[in-house]
C-alpha cells in the first residue's frame, strides 16, 4: 500500500510524527505538509504566489516534503507535483478535534477533500489539543473497524474523531455548530482584531449519533464526508420543470 499523509497543523508538530510512524505499517508512506500552520484554511489552494515546496528530514524510510502552502495543495503536490500513485492519503492527527461545522473550515478535512477529487480514498484524524499522543493508541482499532465494515468501498472519505479514553467507536453524522464566534480588538493596536470562540453545547445533547455529542461522551467518531454540496432532494424534486 502507498501512502501520503498531510496535515494543517504543519511538517514539525507531533500529530502528522505519530501518524507517520503508524502508518509505516501499513506500507510505503511520503509526507507533504505545510512548511507552517494553516489551521482553518478548509479546501484552499494558492494560485496567487509562487509556493516554496523543499524535501526535508523526517524519518527513517519516509520522504518529506515541506510546502509553503495549505493541506489541499499539499495534497496536490503529493499527487499531481510528484507524479505519484497513492491508495490512501491520511490527514492529521489535528490538534483540536474537528466535529459538527467546524468541518467546514478545517484544513485536515480539506485535504481529504482534494484527495477524493482526486481519485483517492482519505481519512481526516482529529483528536483533542492534548490528546494526540492517546490518539494515537486507537489507530489499529480504527482501520481494523474500516476493514471489518468495509468502509473504503462505501465512501471516499472519512472524518475521524478521537478522545484521550474511548469507549468505543460510532458511524456519526455532522453534529451544528460547535464554537460561539467572535470579534476581539486587539488592546493597543487600533483597527485590529482577532476571531476568538468558545466550545458550546450541542443542541440535541443526548444524540449519539452526532459527532459534536458522541466524541463528548467518549467515543471515537466516524463520519462518512461527501464532496458534492448539491441538495439532490431539492434537485430531483424540480428535475425537468
Amino acid at each position: 500500500m502507498r501512502i501520503l499523509i498531510t496535515n494543517d497543523d504543519g511538517i514539525d508538530t507531533l500529530g502528522i510524527r505519530l501518524l507517520a510512524a503508524w502508518a509505516r505499517k501499513l506500507g510505503e508512506v511520503t509526507v507533504v505538509a505545510p512548511k507552517v500552520e494553516q489551521s482553518a484554511k478548509s479546501h484552499a489552494i494558492e494560485l496567487i504566489k509562487n509556493i516554496e515546496i523543499k524535501e526535508v528530514p523526517f524519518m527513517d524510510g519516509v520522504k518529506a516534503y515541506s510546502m509553503d502552502s495549505t493541506p489541499a495543495d499539499c495534497v496536490r503536490y503529493g499527487i499531481i507535483g510528484l507524479k505519484q500513485q497513492y491508495d490512501l492519503v491520511l490527514s492529521g492527527i489535528n490538534r483540536g478535534i474537528n466535529v459538527g461545522v467546524d468541518v467546514v473550515y478545517s484544513g485536515t478535512c480539506g485535504a481529504v477533500f482534494e484527495a477524493a477529487r482526486l481519485g483517492v480514498k482519505a481519512i481526516a484524524f482529529s483528536a483533542f489539543p492534548d490528546g494526540q499522543e492517546a490518539a494515537s493508541k486507537y489507530f489499529d482499532e480504527v482501520y481494523q473497524y474500516f476493514l471489518e465494515h468495509n468502509l473504503f468501498n462505501e465512501n471516499e472519505i472519512y472524518n475521524v474523531n478521537i478522545p484521550n479514553e474511548a469507549k468505543g467507536i460510532r458511524m456519526t453524522y455532522q453534529g451544528s455548530h460547535y464554537y460561539s464566534d467572535d470579534f476581539v480588538p486587539i488592546e493597543g493596536e487600533e483597527n485590529m482584531y482577532r476571531q476568538d470562540g468558545e466550545p458550546i453545547p450541542d443542541v440535541c445533547p443526548d444524540d449519539l449519533d452526532r459527532d459534536t455529542v458522541a466524541i463528548h461522551k467518549g467515543f471515537i467518531t466516524v463520519t462518512p464526508l461527501l464532496t458534492s454540496r448539491t441538495n439532490m432532494e431539492v434537485f430531483r424534486k424540480y428535475q425537468n420543470k
